[in-house]
């Protein structure tokens, strides 16, 4: 598939059925997988072949879903994980270990700042956050010898600051490391990292790619692009023997394009168990089938309100890529020509108080943990996703404890609006 535009490999790829086959992807629910002697699993453990013996480390649904999106990324190899918490985690530490050090951009998703500032910090693992705005002098400052992993998203989760992934790529591979982008908010179907030089792209699958609010997911795609073995003294776990499998060196063995996620697999699912279903794999590649058609309503949605919102009286500000006034305008015309997604964030004149008292008017606008959706949804991120960040953390985030993040459906934009100006006429 790999000739095809993104819209037909939102829908076909990953998977094509032989003669007499099914048409949809298969649900192989099923834990096991049975075989007629001992030798044959054997092979599978010692990872001589290929094949299936435990769902907790490859399932057929699963592979097939992750085969398109590696297809749709343009990548090499892909898995899937139990959430996109589960898949930025399983990025980082399949190469990272206690003594590593990580340069993070600090506009990401709260819950990804606290993984990796607090919960991998416990692990032994430092991290210094530079602005997504830094120069490649300020970026260049941040490395040390340590440094395994540069880390960033696309379109950050809520502050929509828009990373300059050419020149985070660029950094990274000056000092010798890979660039891990999360994906999420854009999908391939509006960017692809990998063709900025992102060497490794994550997704948290239970937002647009989903789409509808019924699957929590992740994936973890590789680019294939990381020549590991040029750096084999930074990344050990992948060019030297590992003796927790039969003395395998997987970039040896499974070369630059399927070293990463087949060691993920090997020792990260193994150990950790972080497996998505495969009825949600299923789910997954449902949502992704619509997925082209969808994005285009989101972005024409996401626009539409922006617009009126930064002209309303009783906003103080508004982000979104797409407006002309926006600080990162023309950065997302260079990786975002097409839009980026739905969400706007916008803080309301008034603060915190104001915001709630806004929220609580909302009629079609849903109050909820969640965004990217089928139905429009918002929350005040700094008393719910982001509570966890001090109130410099969320100035450094750039999410002012008065903000809202608006993620616009498919609804009809005059509705949403209409819901928009209503709420705001009360304040």
């Amino acid at each position: 598939m790999s000739d095809y535009k993104i819209n037909t490999k939102c829908v076909q790829g990953g998977y094509t059925p032989a003669n007499g086959e099914p048409r949809q992807i298969p649900i192989v629910q099923s834990t096991t997988f049975r075989y007629e002697t001992s030798e044959a699993m054997g092979r599978l453990f010692d990872l001589e072949d290929s094949g299936y013996f435990y769902t907790r480390l490859q399932n057929p649904t699963n592979d097939m879903v992750a085969a398109k999106l590696a297809d749709m990324e343009g990548g090499t190899a892909a898995m899937l994980t139990s959430s996109g918490q589960a898949a930025n985690f399983f990025a980082l530490f399949n190469i990272c270990e206690c003594g590593s050090h990580i340069v993070a951009s600090s506009s990401i998703y709260g819950g990804t700042f606290n993984l990796i500032s607090v919960t991998m910090a416990k692990m032994g693992i430092d991290v210094t956050f530079v602005s997504p705005t830094a120069t490649e002098e300020e970026l260049d400052a941040a490395f040390r010898d340590n440094t395994r992993a540069m880390f960033g998203e696309t379109i950050a989760n809520p502050a929509l600051t828009v990373l300059d992934i050419e020149l985070f790529a660029k950094v990274a591979h000056k000092h010798g490391v890979p660039l891990i982008v999360d994906n999420t908010f854009p999908t391939p179907v509006n960017c692809r990292p990998i063709e900025w030089g992102a060497d490794i792209v994550t997704h948290s699958t239970t937002k647009y790619m989903d789409g509808h609010g019924v699957a929590v997911g992740g994936a973890i795609i590789d680019s294939g692009n990381f020549d590991w073995m040029a750096h084999a003294d930074k990344y050990p776990g992948l060019c030297t023997p590992d003796d927790s499998y039969h003395g395998i060196t997987y970039a040896e063995k499974f070369g630059q394009g399927g070293a990463f996620i087949t060691k993920a697999t090997a020792q990260l699912m193994r150990d950790f168990g972080s497996i998505q279903s495969p009825q949600h794999a299923f789910y997954l590649n449902m949502g992704l089938e619509s997925l082209h058609v969808r994005m285009q309503r989101h972005v024409e949605n996401g626009q539409a309100v922006a617009e009126f919102l930064e002209a309303h009286p009783a906003v103080e500000s508004v982000s979104y890529s797409g407006l002309p006034s926006d600080p990162y305008y023309e950065v997302a015309q260079k990786y975002l020509p097409n839009g980026g997604c739905g969400v706007v964030s916008f803080v309301v004149k008034g603060g915190r108080p104001a915001a709630e008292k806004f929220m609580k008017e909302l009629k079609l606008a849903a109050i909820e943990t969640h965004v990217a959706d089928a139905r429009t949804c918002c929350l005040n991120p700094a008393t719910s996703t982001h509570r966890q960040m001090t109130d410099e953390q969320l100035e450094e985030a750039g999410i002012p404890a008065g903000l809202v993040r608006m993620s616009c459906g498919l609804e009809d934009k005059e509705d949403l609006i209409a819901d928009l100006k209503q709420a705001l006429d009360v304040l």
